[in-house]
């Protein structure tokens, strides 16, 4: 699916005027696709925020997150920008701009749960995750000897599995988990369990624009305009505007 946003007005010299964007529009509050099917999140408004500082159209298409990153190799998208973590593994394969957020994971369980977040606390239960995400590498990496793994093509339905009790505990993103679930009527009887967790080795360098491998131009492009809209006030506006508070982290 396509979506076209405005023109930009040049800002940026050197840049491209045209930039499509490949998203998965299902992973909300960052990227989703809303009632009247138009895309919306805080990586939307983000990348219309960026190709408008680099002078560029910007449109969108989406993909499912399994296949983002075969997307843009094989050059059906210029860049992603999919609150994607920034990872030695994908870096063997696509390029990063530096980070435009960083969120550690968190678990999410029901507020009855006393449960401490280890291999002895958690063994035996059954755990939710969105494949393919950092999230998925950080769960098998830590408690894979110790927890049975429910995989999901999006977030979404690993909660409703939550909701329904098929799964004793979800981990994900915690600003997503946050605004996307406890936040919502779904999760009033959830909570946040144990403590963050942001190690390097799993959850990179905090979130990037993936493009595509000697896209130099582009990626510097990105860069000069995640640094100029952080400067000028949008960034924290748009931050502000989805979570109340900056997202950028230290």
């Amino acid at each position: 699916m396509a979506f076209t946003a405005g023109t930009a007005s040049a800002a940026i010299e050197g840049c491209p005027d045209q930039i499509t964007v490949g998203t998965e529009g299902a992973y909300p509050p960052f990227n989703y696709i809303d009632e009247n099917g138009n895309l919306q999140g805080f990586d939307i408004d983000i990348a219309n925020a960026l190709c408008e500082e680099i002078g560029a159209d910007c449109s969108f298409k989406t993909q499912d997150w399994a296949g983002i990153i075969p997307g843009l190799l094989a050059k059906k998208y210029d860049a992603i920008i999919a609150s994607m973590s920034i990872t030695e593994e994908r870096a063997q394969k696509v390029d990063f701009t530096n980070k435009y957020y960083q969120s550690p994971a968190r678990f999410v369980g029901p507020d009855s749960m006393d449960v401490e977040i280890s291999k002895q606390g958690l063994e035996g239960m059954t755990v939710g995750v969105q494949r393919a995400t950092v999230s998925e590498n950080f769960l098998r990496g830590e408690f894979g000897d110790v927890v049975e793994i429910s995989t999901y093509d999006t977030q979404e339905e690993a909660t409703l599995d939550l909701t329904s009790g098929r799964v004793d505990l979800v981990v994900a993103d915690a600003i997503k988990l946050s605004e996307g679930f406890l936040d919502s009527e779904a999760g009033e009887a959830y909570e946040f369990k144990g403590p963050a967790f942001a190690q390097e080795k799993y959850f990179g360098k905090g979130i990037g624009i993936a493009v595509r491998p000697g896209a130099d131009n582009l990626k510097q492009c990105f860069n000069t305009a995640i640094d100029n809209i952080r400067a000028d006030g949008t960034y924290d506006k748009i931050s502000q505007k989805h979570f109340g508070m900056n997202i950028y982290g230290g």
